[in-house]
């Protein structure tokens, strides 16, 4: 089956072929819908807290101690279960069961985080003049580090579980690099950054940053994907305050099978007006969530429509 996290909580998917859906969750915007290999089940973390679930149908809110939850990850050894919040805060339960019928977490803020020395420069008008960590993850090769990006305020490293912290942000003359919205971990020092600004892969766990959408005529990114060998992103013109002509978003879909040094634009249903903003696989086929909700399917090299939602898809993942 397939989770979709929504601008009205997150729906269940569970035949992709005759696309039966139902709203198992009923939230303020579900930001963030994740699974991991180290714990069962799945987690929706939206604006109205952190929720998890073993069966996609019911779930239990995980009472981080601020309700607006925009990431989540969990450790390798999935006994540390992390959450970035709006305001842009971070927290870590130690205690979390995914077995447990209450599944009740006891909460500590990792407040080194709040001592890096941007922190102060962290806010933008649109999000009350704050920020928030929109992205949190955990390669399993360093279990250590955890890496975080921040909606306004960049990306940041931490190499002993969250206690201290580094900035690794992206130095580029472009005026929303360090509006990060994703971090995808290729591997343990490989990561690409989406930002309202560009795309940028690092080599080096963040230490150095290179742009590489340079070919394309749209800088406003959300999410990149990879699966098979070959790395997917979408991106709209321009940020969203532009959103609002005929084109909408104005968006474009982008396939790389050479890990990003060049890319090429494909041909999706919904054209400019459908921006993807999720991407997920189940090992046959990978699927990607519009604003407009749709669910798209790659299937021999081409993209289709597998159906829609009533309300505009934020994540996917497979359960």
């Amino acid at each position: 089956m397939l989770l979709a996290g929504t601008t009205d909580g997150v729906y269940r998917i569970s035949d992709k072929e005759t696309f039966e859906s139902e709203h198992v969750l009923e939230t303020d915007r579900a930001m963030r819908v994740r699974t991991f290999d180290s714990v069962g089940g799945a987690f929706a973390a939206t604006k109205s807290g952190l929720y998890h679930s073993l069966d996609g149908t019911d779930w239990i809110e995980l009472g981080v101690p601020r309700a607006e939850v925009y990431s989540v990850a969990v450790s390798p050894s999935g006994n540390r279960l992390y959450a970035g919040t709006h305001p842009a805060h971070m927290y870590v339960s130690t205690s979390f069961a995914p077995e447990s019928d209450d599944r009740a977490c006891e909460w500590e803020e990792l407040t080194g985080f709040q001592e890096l020395p941007s922190r102060s420069e962290w806010h933008t008008p649109r999000h009350r003049n704050e920020a928030h960590v929109r992205s949190l993850g955990v390669h399993p090769e360093t279990p250590e580090r955890l890496i975080a990006g921040v909606e306004v305020g960049g990306v940041h490293v931490s190499e002993d579980r969250g206690e201290t912290w580094d900035e690794r942000r992206i130095a580029f003359d472009a005026r929303h690099s360090n509006d990060v919205h994703h971090v995808l971990l290729l591997g343990s020092d490989r990561y690409v950054a989406s930002t309202g600004s560009g795309l940028y892969r690092t080599t080096d766990a963040g230490h150095s940053w290179t742009r590489i959408d340079d070919a394309v005529d749209h800088s406003y990114f959300r999410e990149a994907f990879t699966a098979d060998g070959r790395l997917y992103a979408a991106a709209a013109r321009n940020p969203p305050p532009t959103w609002g002509g005929e084109l909408g978003p104005d968006a474009a879909l982008f396939e790389s099978s050479d890990d990003g040094d060049s890319f090429e634009t494909v041909s999706s249903p919904g054209g400019p007006n459908e921006f993807v903003l999720a991407w997920t696989t189940d090992d046959e086929s990978v699927y990607a969530g519009t604003r407009g909700g749709y669910v798209l399917r790659r299937a021999e090299g081409e993209w289709t429509e597998v159906g829609q939602l009533p309300v505009s898809i934020r994540s996917l993942t497979r359960l």
